[in-house]
């Protein structure tokens, strides 16, 4: 299976800019999309064009704002909005899907960028989420995680670490759930295969240059539990595609 995930910034925004090419030429097993900010009903013709493809839509109570989708060519066997808890799922930041062999995540992790008052939610977020997954895990579930987690885990994955030690997406509680995240089985697919290489990021500043420049941060993951760790073919960014402050990343996985 192929997936792919990608924060789009807004979907009618990033159809504009040559997303339907993109996605016709790569026909994903599944894609999941982050930030859509739009309901179904406004994205005109777009939903038709993508062919036959069964499609699942978690947008945020507030218009505009936030928001998950998915794209899947084979139905999942069952879908699931949200994790249970209302001040989380207002914000449409989570989508389930069960397959045969795993259970796919789409999330939209919160930024907490905009002060203490959504930091303290983006931690909360952050350890309900751990909570809910081990509980899935508990029940016998292998998981796929995507989307974006709005934190760099580690110096190697942003261009600038000490610069940004005092800001959100870089602080040591964000960086220290990631960690928490990780011990707990969960497999940041990407360093699989990249383990010790820089330079590799998923979201770039739209000030002028810093993508040019490679002036990024690593903050969209696929991650995979232990147990389907052989199962990864591959893990991979595509900087070079643009419409977005982020690009896509995709996962090759054995499995249906």
């Amino acid at each position: 299976m192929k997936l792919y995930s990608w924060n789009v910034n807004g979907i009618r925004a990033v159809y504009k800019k040559g997303f339907l090419d993109w996605f016709r030429l790569l026909s994903p097993d599944v894609l999941c999309l982050q930030e859509v900010k739009a309901m179904p009903e406004q994205l005109g013709g777009l939903i038709e064009e993508l062919g036959d493809y069964h499609l699942v839509w978690n947008p945020a109570k507030r218009k505009g704002y936030s928001g998950v989708a998915t794209f899947c060519k084979t139905k999942p066997l069952a879908t699931h909005l949200g994790m249970g808890i209302e001040r989380f799922d207002i914000e449409g930041r989570i989508i389930r899907h069960e397959f045969k062999d795993f259970d796919l995540f789409n999330v939209y992790f919160p930024n907490g960028t905009s002060g203490e008052e959504r930091l303290q939610y983006k931690m909360e977020f952050y350890d309900a989420f751990l909570d809910h997954c081990q509980s899935l895990r508990a029940k016998g579930k292998k998981l796929v995680i995507t989307g974006d987690v709005n934190t760099a885990h580690q110096a190697i994955d942003l261009r600038n670490p000490k610069a940004n030690s005092k800001n959100s997406g870089f602080l040591p509680e964000e960086r220290a759930w990631m960690d928490k995240f990780i011990s707990h089985g969960y497999v940041d697919t990407f360093r699989m295969f990249h383990p010790d290489e820089p330079d590799h990021y998923t979201w770039w500043s739209y000030r002028a240059n810093v993508r040019a420049k490679n002036i990024g941060w690593r903050i969209d993951y696929f991650f995979v539990t232990e147990d389907l760790k052989e199962k990864v073919d591959n893990s991979f960014i595509e900087p070079f595609v643009y419409g977005s402050d982020h690009c896509p990343i995709g996962l090759s996985l054995n499995a249906k």
